[in-house]
Parts: C-alpha cells; sequence; structure tokens
C-alpha cells in the first residue's frame, strides 16, 4: 500500500465514525426529556397520594392519643373511687 492509501483509510474510518455519533437532534432530546417528565409527573402524582395517607393516618393516630389520654384519666377515676368504696368496705367489716 502507498502511504497516502495507509492514512486515507484510517481517516475515511475516523470521519465515518464522527458523522455517525454526531449531536443529538433537537427532536431526540425532547423526546426524552418528554419521556423523563412523564416519569416526574407519574412519582409526583405517587408521592401527593401517600402524603396525603400519612396525613390521614397521623390525624386518625393523634385523635387516638387524645381519646386514650381521655380514657386513661377516666380509668384513673374510676380507680380512685374504686379504693374508696374498697376501704369503706373494709372499715364496715371492722366494725362487726
Amino acid at each position: 500500500m502507498s502511504p497516502s492509501k495507509k492514512i486515507i483509510a484510517p481517516a475515511v474510518i475516523l470521519l465515518g465514525g464522527l458523522a455517525l455519533s454526531g449531536c443529538a437532534t433537537k427532536g431526540y432530546v425532547n423526546d426524552r426529556i418528554a419521556s423523563v417528565n412523564q416519569r416526574i409527573d407519574g412519582i409526583d402524582s405517587r408521592l401527593q397520594t401517600v402524603e396525603a395517607t400519612a396525613n390521614q393516618a397521623l390525624s386518625t393516630a393523634q385523635a387516638a392519643a387524645g381519646q386514650a389520654q381521655q380514657n386513661s384519666g377516666r380509668i384513673d377515676q374510676l380507680n380512685a373511687r374504686a379504693d374508696s368504696l374498697d376501704q369503706r368496705v373494709s372499715q364496715m367489716q371492722q366494725q362487726r
């Protein structure tokens, strides 16, 4: 092979590779961005659903905690009354 043919073949391969790789077209980029935006919108929608569910669960838990606190206070009152009645019964039994 002559020296010029030795240079031409690699140069053609190199130029062909560069020409085929090229830059991304606007259409390709827009398609990729649209695809990513759809995925983001789907994730955002699911996140809003999960957030609403979490807020509802928190509200329910807070209401249950408030009810439990009220019930605890009522139980304390009933225990005090039961202790008082128990003392009165013990006193009556000792008086017999």
